[in-house]
């Protein structure tokens, strides 16, 4: 197959995905992000890059949002949101933080294609996305592309939603957020 049928594929893949997400889920988080005062966001590998993208966003749009781990993060506090993203919702490391967040007083969001896992027990908000886990043994989902591949890029797609709709929910346009972008470049 040539690398323009496989991309052909994983949009087909990425399109079926979008039904199989709770709009319900997906505006509780909205509505607990605009209720926070500090957001804070986690997620191991590929997970935590689309997280990431998705602090930068919440920065342009001038939410309170930080990358967890990073030199410049701040304190967690009561009232301040943690989203973690973990297909399996099993990693230890965000099982972790996780836990401290509970104890801080936190709001604890998983994202996550198990919400049955320990994260998922742990959050107080749970936005189920279709996929499969990297070694592909849990999950509601079958596609060509390997280890976790499709639930990151639907996450990288939701989160962008998310904003869209923020952006709609505060009368925030493109070029509003464009001065926020970096300009030392």
């Amino acid at each position: 197959m040539k690398t323009t049928q496989y991309l052909a594929e994983v949009v087909q893949e990425l399109s079926q995905t979008v039904h199989l997400i709770s709009e319900s889920e997906a505006e509780k988080l909205l509505n607990q992000i605009l209720a926070s005062k500090k957001i804070f966001v986690a997620g191991a590998g590929r997970s935590g890059l689309m997280g990431k993208s998705f602090v930068m966003r919440m920065m342009h749009m001038g939410i309170d949002a930080y990358v967890v781990g990073e030199t410049v993060t701040a304190n967690l506090e009561k009232d301040d949101l943690l989203i973690l993203a973990s297909g399996s919702g099993e990693t230890k490391t965000l099982v972790a933080i996780a836990e401290k967040a509970k104890s801080l007083g936190g709001t604890v969001a998983a994202i996550t294609i198990s919400p049955e896992s320990t994260i998922g027990e742990l959050a107080d908000i749970i936005v189920k996305l279709p996929g499969v886990t990297k070694d592909q043994s849990a999950g509601d989902y079958k596609t060509i592309q390997p280890m976790g591949s499709l639930f990151e890029q639907t996450m990288l797609l939701f989160y962008d939603a998310l904003i869209l709709r923020f952006m709609e929910k505060k009368g925030l346009d493109s070029n509003k957020m464009y001065g926020k972008h970096a300009n030392l470049e």
